[in-house]
């Protein structure tokens, strides 16, 4: 593609004005924009703004991003604070009008139009990203905490994902006017009922649905998320990136949902906004970054400042570490994560009582990881094992690099109700018996009958974590976690079992 190179930021300061941009259903959106005053055409940007946040949201990244030769448009989308309509949550109205926004960028400010790119942190990474499927003039995006999926970030593995979701309606009620489409969905969503309408809902509000069409106009996208995002969990974005055919590059950090970013907005150098100056200024300005001939994949290692970086996601991991699970012992009331295989057993827990296993609160448990290095804890020995089941490997002799996402396969028979939920955590341990939370995944089986065994075949979400020599892995199953709306009912049993035919195990993909 032609680039338009920009060698110096614009001599004097940008100007910055308010703006109101009507579209076609006679909508106003609230926005702002930043034009550099040298006279000449200029690269922009559209920035979108997040979920239940106003238009100053980018204000400090706009000033910055036009200081240095960008032409930066702000928008609020509809339904939000002063802007018209209802909320969308990036449907087809939202998506046509980022599509009038550029319309008025190219009708009213000096902007090149073989120049564009679209960003958002949240809300508006995912409308971006969508966005360029549908507009082939949007020739880079940057997706901060972005989703790719909107039915998996709702209900991966089946199981709502409660206070996610009851977040973000609070905040929509709080702060615009949800659509009538929105408020059906979300009541549907947590009545637990005609989950079919919600699903399609979510399918026409997804990147993945569009990614023939994003990869026939070859945009160039950069993707940033946490590996605790408790919104947006990061196994639809490796899938979604490697099925992405243009420019890309993939970053994962510690953290929760927009932690990452969070600094940045108020002008703060931080890593995900220095990657998004790094791309933009490539494919917008024609500026040799060096961007674009790293390793598309960065990952953060948790606990650490220091990066890894791979020439594809299939390459992250080098090896597999495969722990069969063993019977649990009536004298320690726990199994054991063994190399060898052992079947035929079966352990019965009593289900519908959370343990002190559990993710922790949406935003913020992850959320202080980014922040002090130091994830989320639980007291092994304390767990209940009436109430979960336990297994613990030996010590380890040398570390265990754990690059990717974890999978777990097990079989489950709920023993006295049908429907029931099952929630998997998997720790590093000390000696002390204090476990670091390296990932966990929630299962519901929804087909599920009292009394008939069910196969569970399941990621975690993926993580770049190091478990120590000296430590050992555990791995905690229970019924109940107060980040999720489904769980196992009340006074009902669910047993765990390794059938001769269908071995449980826990695999780890290792560096």
């Amino acid at each position: 593609m032609s680039l338009c190179i920009i060698t110096s930021p614009a001599s004097a300061a940008p100007s910055f004005r308010v703006i109101d941009i009507t579209v076609r259903d006679g909508v106003t959106l609230k926005g702002n924009v930043f034009t550099p005053e040298t006279p000449g055409k200029y690269p922009a940007i559209i920035f979108i703004t997040s979920w239940a946040l106003p238009t100053l949201e980018y204000y400090v990244q706009a000033q910055q991003f036009a200081a240095a030769g960008y032409v930066v448009v702000s928008y609020t989308p509809r339904g939000f604070y002063s802007s018209g309509g209802g909320i969308d949550t990036a449907g087809p109205k939202d998506i046509g009008d980022l599509t009038e926004v550029i319309d008025w960028t190219l009708a009213n400010t000096p902007t090149d139009p073989a120049h564009i790119g679209a960003a958002g942190v949240s809300y508006g990474a995912g409308m971006a990203l969508i966005g360029s499927a549908f507009d082939s003039r949007i020739r880079a995006v940057a997706a901060m905490s972005c989703w790719t999926d909107l039915t998996y970030s709702l209900f991966a593995n089946q199981t709502r994902h409660l206070q996610s979701a009851g977040l973000l309606w609070l905040s929509a009620e709080l702060t615009g006017q949800p659509s009538a489409e929105l408020r059906q969905a979300l009541s549907s969503f947590f009545a637990n009922q005609d989950l079919d309408s919600v699903i399609a809902y979510a399918q026409v509000r997804s990147a993945a649905t569009y990614l023939d069409r994003i990869n026939a106009n070859r945009p160039a996208i950069l993707m940033g998320n946490a590996y605790g995002d408790s919104f947006f969990g990061p196994n639809q974005l490796t899938d979604f990136f490697t099925r992405l055919a243009g420019p890309k590059r993939l970053e994962l950090r510690p953290g929760d949902h927009a932690i990452a970013e969070l600094t940045g907005i108020f002008g703060i150098p931080n890593d995900a906004w220095t990657s998004t100056r790094r791309w933009f200024d490539h494919y917008l300005r024609g500026v040799d970054t060096g961007i674009a001939s790293e390793n598309p994949v960065q990952l953060q290692l948790r606990g650490q400042s220091t990066y890894e970086s791979y020439p594809s996601w299939s390459a992250v991991s080098t090896s597999t570490a495969r722990y069969n699970l063993s019977d649990v012992y009536w004298w320690s009331d726990e199994g054991d994560l063994l190399t060898g295989s052992q079947t035929g057993w079966s352990k019965t827990i009593l289900a519908g009582d959370d343990t002190l296993a559990n993710g922790g609160l949406v935003m913020l448990t992850n959320g202080v990881e980014a922040i002090t290095g130091e994830p989320p804890t639980a007291w092994i020995p304390g767990v209940n094992r009436s109430k979960a089941a336990v297994w613990q490997s030996e010590w380890l002799t040398s570390p265990r690099r754990v690059r990717g996402a974890p999978h777990l396969s097990l079989t489950v028979t709920p023993g006295n109700s049908g429907q029931t939920t099952v929630i998997a955590y998997l720790y590093d341990t000390d000696w002390g018996g204090t476990g670091s939370l390296v990932t966990h995944v929630a299962v519901t089986l929804r087909d599920a009958v009292a009394g008939q065994p069910q196969a569970v075949d399941v990621d975690f979400p993926a993580t770049a974590y190091d478990i120590p020599s000296g430590h050992r892995l555990s791995l905690v199953i229970d019924t109940v976690d107060a980040l999720y709306a489904d769980k196992a009912p009340d006074f009902s049993t669910v047993s765990f079992s390794s059938p001769g035919n269908n071995p449980s195990y826990v695999s780890l993909p290792l560096k």
